[in-house]
């Protein structure tokens, strides 16, 4: 085993995108533990869009990071050392220990996973909370019903994937808009959507009136800006639009681009209502179950996108924003 922790620290709150300046990285020996406390060989990183909006020091639903702190990040590892009552050496966890290669914890907020039942990275995405926030959002916010339309932007990511194949399982029609005809193409001939847009290179309104022809009942929005306001020009009578994400404004050095078209909500009496996924952290473990369950009967494929390297943090994030994942994007620590 090494005996060398690597991490990436925030040195710089970044203006627009993300950039070298950003982050420190440190190799530090392994930390000792003390009663109560457990050391976590970190395997995978989840990369999530949400990252950028922690590096701000703004009001949000959690905290920023702090300047000189290690990288927040979902993590899933194994422990390796214990002085802790609920935790042996062997027992793999998941948590939000950071874009680093080993852990301390006391506990608080890792639970067991098992490598048996579904591969590690399963837990930082489909049984993780990218999982955890498509579910949710889509069947407690979107409420959809059985021959409503569903749209779902950011459709080849690790949520809209999921968004879309719930909505089947739902008896939805299902629109997916992504980047790039081979995204595209998987969403139809893999994961069962109904039709695709493509606004690298498609005119996104002309395209929902073509594959929506009764219009967008429900409208996960991963993306914000223009592809929003497209939508609502579209939407029907009490229609639903959840806002889980606007990662093409996450690195505005503008002000956000808010929608022109909000007045279509007024005339179509419909709720646009943003969602964070930890506000349903209790119910967690109904959700698993029941995506577990999905995937074991064969209505929800998974696809993840793992790129090797803990070194490679810096290019991997930014991945997101460049919309070159293809799937759930996961850092493997050790390449």
């Amino acid at each position: 085993m090494t005996t060398i922790n690597k991490q990436w620290r925030l040195k710089a709150r970044p203006v627009g995108e993300p950039s070298a300046e950003t982050w420190d990285y440190t190799e530090t020996e392994l930390p000792t533990i003390t009663d109560g406390q457990l050391l976590i060989r970190v395997d995978y990183i989840s990369i999530d869009p949400a990252m950028r909006g922690w590096l701000n020091d703004a009001k949000s639903y959690i905290a920023p990071v702090q300047i000189g702190d290690v990288m927040r990040a979902g993590t899933v590892g194994e422990v390796i050392e214990s002085k802790h009552e609920k935790f042996a050496v062997g027992d793999y966890v998941a948590g939000h220990d950071g874009v680093q290669s080993y852990a301390v914890s006391d506990g608080t907020g890792l639970h067991k996973v098992d490598p048996n039942l579904a591969p590690l990275p399963y837990y930082l995405g489909v049984l993780g909370m990218p999982g955890m926030t498509g579910y949710f959002g889509l069947l407690k916010t979107g409420q959809p019903k059985a021959g409503e339309t569903v749209v779902v932007s950011g459709a080849a990511g690790a949520v809209g994937s999921l968004v879309g194949q719930i909505a089947k399982i739902k008896g939805c029609r299902v629109v997916g808009i992504a980047g790039g005809s081979e995204k595209c193409k998987f969403l139809v001939d893999e994961l069962g959507f109904d039709a695709t847009i493509d606004y690298k290179n498609e005119d996104v309104k002309k395209a929902l009136k073509k594959t929506c022809p009764n219009g967008v009942d429900v409208y996960f929005d991963n993306v914000g800006g223009d592809i929003l306001n497209d939508v609502l020009t579209q939407i029907n009578l009490r229609a639903r639009i959840v806002i889980c994400g606007a990662i093409s404004q996450y690195n505005n050095t503008t002000a956000v681009k808010g929608p022109s078209n909000y007045l279509s909500l007024l005339v179509n009496r419909a709720r646009m209502e943003g969602i964070v996924v930890f506000d349903n952290i209790k119910e967690y473990p109904i959700a698993m179950k029941e995506i577990a369950g999905w995937i074991q009967s064969g209505d929800i494929k998974v696809k993840d996108h793992i790129v090797e390297g803990i070194e490679t943090f810096p290019e991997t994030l930014m991945m997101l924003f460049n919309g070159e994942n293809f799937g759930k994007l996961v850092l493997k620590v050790e390449g």
